[in-house]
């Protein structure tokens, strides 16, 4: 983590669920937890959001929103599903209008088990994410200088 160049950001979305995952995320951010410590920030803007944190399970009527969120985001970019429900819909996955997990909507890199998730959970799915972000944005810069460089050629 030590050599991220800035700090991302986090945009969290709750779907179906108790929200008892919410409550830990928001704790997590409070002073007692600290997430921000670690340089991360929470946004509501998809569009400045690095790290997508998503809690609850995903149903008919969230699905186009969660996707509409992951493709407004810039690459790269990393989903982090916290708790059951977001894992497998968690004890409302037999309900009629659950579809599961949010791997259901959109590809998940993190998860962060419990029902309901611990801050401390939590936060090392945050420390796991920034740590892939930052593979990602290398392999993405990579990609866009041979991308680049192949263009130019032509």
């Amino acid at each position: 983590m030590s050599k991220l160049k800035r700090s991302p950001w986090i945009i969290h979305y709750d779907g179906s669920s108790c929200n008892g995952c919410d409550i830990e995320v928001l704790a997590s951010l409070t002073p007692l937890y600290d997430a921000e410590r670690f340089g991360v920030i929470n946004t509501g803007n998809p569009k400045h959001a690095d790290i997508f944190l998503v809690t609850g399970g995903i149903n008919a009527q969230n699905e186009s929103v969660v996707r509409q969120i992951y493709e407004q985001m810039p690459k790269p970019k990393v989903v982090v599903a916290v708790g059951i429900c977001a894992y497998n819909g968690g004890i409302f996955k037999d309900c009629y209008n659950i579809l599961g997990g949010v791997d259901k909507v959109i590809p998940v890199d993190i998860y962060v088990p419990g029902c309901a998730a611990r801050p401390q959970a939590i936060i090392d799915g945050i420390i796991q994410a920034t740590e892939l972000l930052e593979q990602k944005q290398m392999e993405y810069e990579r990609t866009e200088k041979h991308q680049k460089k192949g263009s130019d050629n032509t």
